[in-house]
C-alpha cells in the first residue's frame, strides 16, 4: 500500500497550528486518499452554485454534508442532506444546511458544504480506531451506520494490524454471515475491506496524535468498500512514553529474583506471628538450599542463621531481598539494596498505593530505577519457586511440584490458588505475588517462564495490565510455545469516558481485553475455578490433530449437556460417517444411539465402554473424545476409570494419542474415579458436564492459537 507520510504531516501540521482538535471532512479525505484509504468523489462549495456545479460534474444522486471543526457529529446539527437528485434540489439543500449549522452553533466556523458522490447499496460497516490507555493504537470493525451504537456489534484488534488479523476481524463480529452474503445478498468484497482496515491501523500507527477516526458509514458490495464518511480527532498533547527494560535486562534480573543463590530476608524475625518470622520458617523448611541472610537492626542470630544489620553488612553477592518491615522504613532498605547491587526486591509491606499513599509507592520505583532493582508488589504475599524449593512468602510451604506457573494480582487469589492447588495435587513451578505492581507486572514473568524449562503453563490473574501493549507483544510469542491463560477480572465497565467518535464509544473496555488476547493467543478463563482448571488441565492432554470431537456417553441427558457445552467451547461435533456409525452400532444395543453423542446406554457392561473408546482413538477420522459416564453397578466408577486408562494406553502402545476428557455421574464414588482418572492423564470431573469440555476446548484454543493443528 502506497503511504505519502509527507501530505499527512502538512494536514496535521496545520490543524495543530489552527489550534483545531479534528480535521474536517475535506482534510480526512485527502489523509484517506495519501494511504490508499477508498473514499468517494466529492468537493467543498462555499456558495450554492458551486454545490450545483459540483454535484453535476461527479453526477446525480449525491450526499450534502456541512464543513465546519465545530460541528463533529453533522446528522445531529442537521447538516446532511442525502440524495440529492437534482440542481435545484442542490441549491435547496445548500440553503437548508447552512441554516441549520447557524442555529445548531451560531459561532462555528463554517468553511462550506461537502458535496459528495452517493454510494449505492452494499452492506454498512464501520472501521475506526482509537487510542487505549494500556493497548495504545486500536484498529475497530463492525457493523455500521445508523445502527453502529445500537447493535455494538464491533471487534478490536491492536494497531498495525496484519492482514491475517483484518480478515479475522471479518469473521469476528456476530453479523459475519452477512458478509458472506446472506439470504441471497452478493457477499462483500473482503480483500478490499481488510485493505481498508490495514490502512486505518498502519495510518494511526505513523501518526500518534490521530487518537480516534472513524469511516462510518463504509458501503461494502461485492466488488469495492469504499468509507463514505470520514471523521478523525486529534490529540497533540505528549505522551510520556512507557518505562520498559529490553527483555535482555527483564530476563537477566528475573533470573536472580526467582533462582536466587542467596536471599536476604529484611525484618527477619526470631518471634511467632511476625511474617518475617513466616518468611524465615517457610525458607528454612521449604528446603531452599541457597544462602540465607535475616536482616534485623539489634538480633545477632535468627532460627540459627547470623543476623546483619543491613544487607550491606552481608559478605558477598545477594540476588534478592524479601521485605518484612513497616512501609515508612522500606524506601531507606530498598536504597540499601541498591548500594549492594541486589536484583530484586519482593515487597510483601503493604500500606502504598492501595491505600492512597501514591507518594510512597512512587519513591520506591523512583529508587528501583536509579539503582536498577526490580520490585515486586508491594502489598504482596511473595512467591514460590518449586524447582529451587524456594517459599519467599509468609503463607504455608508449598512443595508439590509440577509444571504450571501461576501468578496473581490480589493476595485472596493467591491463597485460592494454593489451596486449589493442594487439594487437587496440582504440581506447580511456581506462585507469584503481584500486588501493586509498582513494576514487575505480568509479561516480565512471561519473559521469565518462556525461557523457564520447568514451566509448561502460565496462568495469570490481574485485575488490570499496566503496559497491556507490552503484555500483548510477549503473549504473543509466548503463547506459540507455552499456553498463556489470563483470567481479567472486572469484565463489567465502571463508565466510559466521553468519546468524540462512534469507534471511541464503542470501546468498552472489557471488549479490547477480550479481542487483544484473542489476536495474541491467550486463553481467556471466565472464573477463577476456569483459570484453575485449565492450569491444571491443558497441560496433561496432548495436542489435538484435528478439529473432530466425538462424545461416547452412558446417559442421553449428559450427551445433551456435553453437546451444548462443546458449542459454548468452539468444539465442532464430527458428523458421524455411516461406515463409523455401523462400527459403532456393533458394540451398543438396538435402543442405543450411534450417531454423535455416541449413546451407549446406562446398563451396558465395561466392555461395551472400553469397545467403544478403542473405536474412537484408532479411527483417523475422530481427534479427540469426550466420556460421560453414568454410575451403574454394571459398570461403577472405578472400573470404568480403569478401564478407560486401559484402552488409553493399548492405542498409547501403538502410537495413538488423542486428548480424552470425562464426566461423571453418580454418586460419591465418582470422586475416587475422577481423581484415578486425572492422576493417569484423563481430566475427569465428577458432577459437571461444563468443566471438562472447557477444559478441552481451552486446549483446542491454544493449539489452534499455535498453529497446531492442521
Amino acid at each position: 500500500m502506497s503511504k505519502d507520510k509527507a501530505k499527512v504531516r502538512k494536514i496535521l501540521d496545520a490543524v495543530k497550528a489552527a489550534g483545531r482538535d479534528s480535521l474536517t471532512a475535506p482534510e480526512g479525505k485527502l489523509v484517506c486518499d495519501a494511504y490508499g484509504i477508498a473514499v468517494p468523489q466529492e468537493g467543498v462549495a462555499t456558495s450554492a452554485s458551486d454545490a450545483q456545479k459540483l454535484a453535476a460534474s461527479m453526477g446525480f444522486p449525491v450526499v450534502m454534508k456541512i464543513v465546519s471543526p465545530d460541528i463533529l457529529h453533522k446528522t445531529e446539527a442537521g447538516g446532511v442532506v442525502v440524495g440529492v437528485k437534482d440542481t435545484q434540489e442542490a441549491t435547496a439543500a445548500f440553503d437548508t444546511i447552512m441554516a441549520n449549522a447557524r442555529n445548531y452553533k451560531a459561532d462555528a466556523q463554517i468553511m462550506g458544504v461537502q458535496v459528495q458522490q452517493m454510494l449505492k447499496g452494499g452492506q454498512e460497516v464501520i472501521i475506526g480506531a482509537v487510542t487505549d490507555d494500556s493497548f495504545g493504537k486500536l484498529v475497530a470493525f463492525g457493523l455500521g451506520g445508523v445502527l453502529v451504537e445500537v447493535l455494538k456489534d464491533i471487534t478490536f484488534r491492536m494497531a498495525p494490524a496484519t492482514t491475517e488479523d483484518a480478515y479475522s476481524m471479518l469473521d469476528g463480529i456476530q453479523a459475519a454471515e452477512m458478509l458472506k452474503g446472506a439470504r441471497g445478498s452478493d457477499p462483500v468484497d473482503r480483500e478490499a475491506l481488510a485493505t481498508l482496515i490495514v490502512g486505518v491501523s498502519e495510518l494511526v500507527s505513523d501518526f500518534p496524535e490521530i487518537s480516534e477516526m472513524d469511516l462510518n458509514p463504509v458501503f461494502a458490495s461485492k466488488d469495492s468498500a469504499i468509507a463514505a464518511d470520514v471523521r478523525i480527532v486529534v490529540d497533540f498533547a505528549q505522551k510520556m512514553p512507557r518505562y520498559r527494560p529490553s527483555e535482555e535486562e527483564v530476563l537477566r534480573s528475573m533470573n536472580r529474583i526467582m533462582q536466587p543463590a542467596s536471599l536476604a530476608v529484611i525484618g527477619a524475625s526470631s518471634e511467632e506471628g511476625k511474617i518475617g518470622n513466616s518468611v524465615m520458617k517457610n525458607l528454612i523448611n521449604g528446603g531452599y538450599q541457597g544462602n540465607i541472610y535475616p536482616i534485623h537492626p539489634k538480633a545477632d542470630e535468627i532460627l540459627g542463621y547470623k543476623a546483619y544489620r543491613s544487607v550491606n553488612d552481608v559478605p558477598g553477592e545477594i540476588d534478592t531481598a524479601v521485605f518484612a518491615i513497616p512501609a515508612k522504613f522500606v524506601a531507606a532498605a530498598l536504597i540499601e539494596c541498591g548500594e549492594k547491587k541486589i536484583a530484586g526486591a519482593v515487597l510483601i509491606p503493604s500500606g502504598f498505593a492501595e491505600t492512597g499513599e501514591h507518594a510512597m509507592q512512587e519513591e520506591l520505583v523512583t529508587i528501583g530505577r536509579k539503582y536498577n532493582i526490580r520490585l515486586m508488589g508491594p502489598n504482596i504475599y511473595g512467591f514460590y519457586y518449586t524447582p529451587a524449593n524456594l517459599c519467599a512468602t509468609f503463607c504455608t510451604a508449598y512443595d508439590v511440584k509440577g509444571s504450571a506457573a501461576l501468578s496473581s494480582q490480589s493476595g485472596g487469589i493467591g491463597m485460592a490458588i494454593i489451596g486449589f492447588s493442594r487439594s487437587a495435587k496440582m504440581g506447580v513451578s511456581a506462585i507469584v505475588g503481584l500486588g501493586n505492581k509498582s513494576d514487575i507486572d505480568e509479561d516480565d514473568l512471561l519473559i521469565f517462564f518462556e525461557k523457564d524449562p520447568n514451566t509448561k503453563v502460565i496462568a495469570q490473574h490481574c485485575e488490570d495490565l499496566k503496559d497491556g501493549r507490552a503484555f500483548a507483544e510477549v503473549a504473543r510469542r509466548v503463547s506459540k510455545k507455552k499456553p498463556v491463560i489470563v483470567l481479567k477480572a472486572g469484565r463489567t465497565s465502571a463508565g466510559a469516558k466521553a468519546a468524540s467518535s462512534h469507534t471511541g464509544a464503542l470501546a468498552g473496555n472489557d471488549k479490547i481485553y477480550e479481542d487483544v488476547f484473542n489476536q495474541c493467543g491467550v486463553i481467556r478463563a471466565r472464573s477463577l475455578r476456569d483459570l484453575l482448571d485449565f492450569a491444571r488441565g491443558v497441560p496433561v492432554l496432548p495436542t489435538p490433530k484435528g478439529e473432530n470431537v466425538v462424545i461416547i456417553t452412558g446417559a442421553g441427558g449428559s450427551g445433551v449437556l456435553l453437546s451444548d457445552a462443546c458449542v459454548d467451547n468452539n468444539l465442532q461435533l464430527m458428523p458421524m460417517p455411516a461406515d463409523l456409525d455401523a462400527a459403532f452400532r456393533k458394540f451398543i444395543p438396538p435402543f442405543g444411539a450411534a450417531g454423535n453423542p455416541v449413546d451407549i446406554t446406562g446398563g451396558e457392561p465395561p466392555a461395551t465402554y472400553k469397545n467403544t473408546v478403542l473405536l474412537g482413538l484408532q479411527d483417523e477420522r475422530i481427534h479427540a473424545l469426550i466420556l460421560g459416564y453414568w454410575h451403574t453397578i454394571v459398570t461403577p466408577p472405578m472400573v470404568f476409570a480403569r478401564i478407560i486408562v486401559e484402552a488409553r494406553d493399548e492405542m498409547r502402545a501403538q502410537g495413538i494419542e488423542k486428548p480424552i476428557v470425562a464426566s461423571l455421574a453418580g454418586d460419591v464414588q465418582v470422586e475416587e474415579a475422577a481423581q484415578y482418572l486425572y492422576e493417569h492423564g484423563i481430566p475427569a470431573y465428577a458432577y459437571s458436564t461444563e468443566i471438562p469440555v472447557a477444559v478441552l476446548g481451552a486446549k483446542y484454543k491454544w493449539a489452534r492459537g499455535a498453529g497446531l493443528i492442521r
